[in-house]
């Protein structure tokens, strides 16, 4: 085996993540570049494209200066980036707008429209991409109604990870992992989807090449290689999107076996051997790569609530905390754990941000029910956590109707700092969950699609022998029983509420 170390950066929404790995898959360390998500109002999510691309290069030097290591002790870095995002480019490849996320609810009016007819159901089914403003199909529909002189000057419509590679290599080239995000890659024959194309009114010619995820690229100039301390003939490995790699991160890649994630957001995914979707549209399937696909559904709504409720019903004992030099977030927990199960009956619903499954509405809006006198701000807070475990085993159980029970449940993100939040998702789910040792999912799952590129691996499934021991929690009978009480209420009232979401939302948009 040829030695040196495989570098996985991850693209994410707020950050860009590097971590070097040996070839056994140990991480020697990490660097993260943070930059801010633009919001100039409250439908935009957009990134600034100078902070990406400086992120990229900058989080590349630091952990390689961090780590020792030489140019030639680098054998190859490989990518994961967040999904769905959109930037236009004009015919001298100069960008016309800057990286809208999929965060961004502006394609809302024409998703929904979209998701409402046979033509809607009909992509969804040979792309595997929900129809929900998230989908960059969504937002060049809204981009063609709306912003038609924008619309018209595009020649080039591309994503975060085509943008990075297009400055570093010259040449637009997508992997399957992340056109099939896009709504417009047709799943089962790694082609772009015609009729897809057609409604939004743009050409093959007009969006990147397709590639496998193992492809790799290399002959960049010296100058940015000179920068990130890398050879120019360093090769990069395309590598796939965040879900899919963060399912392969944690070992979830065998039958039957699950990962679950919260960070900011969170999902729940699987990974099967064949595109499945849903007969009504209600969960994804993305490529992973030529043999493997991931199914499941994302959510809006994880740590990104439980930071508004701290904010809304935890401010003065945050600020003791603080001054005493404690862990406030520890406290925050420690509160919460003084509630039992079921927040004696008060049930939030998390919609604070839209949300994609289980409900494919931009409009949705979150909610208590069941609020009364007798109720404190220790049970709103211990609903705010249970509502965000409730909205993802209500997805689950979608999944399961779809492929089945999974036999294992593998759990990351920012969550599992929390014992007390860990237990709550076994608890709910009424099944074990385990915790794998690694950390940074999607770094390593980039780097294990980016070793078997570069032919040190030959198979995915090596990445069951990198992902360290694991932490079991096992449910806890007593709270199991009061959820298995709780969630028929949740999942109605939700379904009932359904149906005045979008008349709360148009109100507020007058009123706002």
């Amino acid at each position: 085996m040829k030695s040196g170390y495989v570098i996985g950066v991850d693209i994410g929404t707020t950050s860009t993540k590097a971590v070097v790995f040996n070839q056994k898959g140990e991480a020697l360390n990490a660097s993260y570049v943070l930059y801010p998500l633009i919001k100039d109002t409250p439908e935009m999510a957009e990134q600034d494209l100078t902070d990406l691309f400086e992120a990229t290069i900058e989080s590349i030097r630091k952990v390689i200066t961090k780590s020792n290591l030489m140019a030639n002790e680098i054998l190859g870095v490989s990518f994961s980036s967040a999904m769905h995002s959109l930037i236009l480019m004009d015919e001298g490849n100069r960008p016309l707008t800057r990286c809208i996320t999929w965060a961004d609810n502006r394609a809302s009016q024409w998703a929904e429209e979209l998701r409402q007819s046979e033509e809607g159901l009909a992509i969804y089914r040979r792309t595997g991409t929900p129809i929900h403003p998230m989908s960059p199909l969504a937002k060049i529909l809204w981009l063609k109604n709306a912003e038609k002189a924008l619309y018209q000057k595009a020649t080039k419509f591309i994503g975060i990870k085509e943008y990075i590679f297009f400055q570093l290599f010259g040449s637009y080239q997508v992997d399957y992992s992340s056109a099939s995000g896009s709504g417009m890659f047709d799943i089962f024959d790694f082609r772009w989807d015609q009729q897809a194309l057609s409604l939004a009114g743009i050409t093959e010619d007009q969006l990147s090449i397709p590639v496998s995820p193992t492809a790799k690229i290399s002959g960049m100039p010296s100058e940015l290689a000179e920068r990130m301390g890398l050879l120019p003939d360093t090769p990069f490995v395309f590598g796939g999107n965040d879900g899919c790699l963060s399912n392969l991160g944690v070992g979830a890649v065998e039958p039957g076996v699950a990962a679950l994630t919260i960070g900011t957001s969170g999902a729940i995914r699987l990974v099967v051997d064949h595109p499945v979707t849903d007969p009504t549209g209600k969960t994804f399937c993305y490529i992973l790569d030529e043999e493997h696909w991931v199914i499941g559904g994302a959510v809006n709504n994880g740590g990104v609530v439980l930071n508004w409720a701290r904010k809304q019903f935890f401010v003065e004992e945050q600020k003791e905390a603080i001054k005493r030099g404690e862990d406030a977030y520890e406290i925050l927990m420690e509160r919460i754990g003084t509630v039992p199960a079921g927040a004696n009956g008060l049930i939030f619903h998390p919609y604070l941000n839209g949300e994609r499954a289980p409900l494919w509405t931009a409009d949705a809006r979150g909610s208590f029910s069941g609020l009364t006198m007798n109720h404190q701000a220790e049970d709103m807070l211990r609903a705010v956590l249970e509502g965000i475990c409730l909205n993802l085993y209500d997805v689950f159980n979608d999944l399961i109707a779809l492929a089945g029970k999974p036999t294992k449940i593998m759990a990351t993100g920012g969550f599992s700092r929390s014992e007390l939040w860990r237990q709550m998702i076994a608890d709910v789910f009424n099944q074990e969950i385990s915790l794998p040792e690694s950390f940074e999912s999607s770094c390593l799952g980039a780097a294990v699609l980016g070793m078997k590129g570069l032919g040190l691996v030959d198979s995915l499934h090596v990445v069951k022998s990198m992902i360290g021991a694991e932490h079991q929690h096992v449910p806890n009978q007593e709270a199991q029983a009061t959820y298995q009480l709780v969630y028929p209420v949740f999942h109605q009232l939700s379904r009932k509420m359904q149906e005045s979401y979008s008349i709360v939302a148009e109100l507020q948009r007058k009123l706002m």
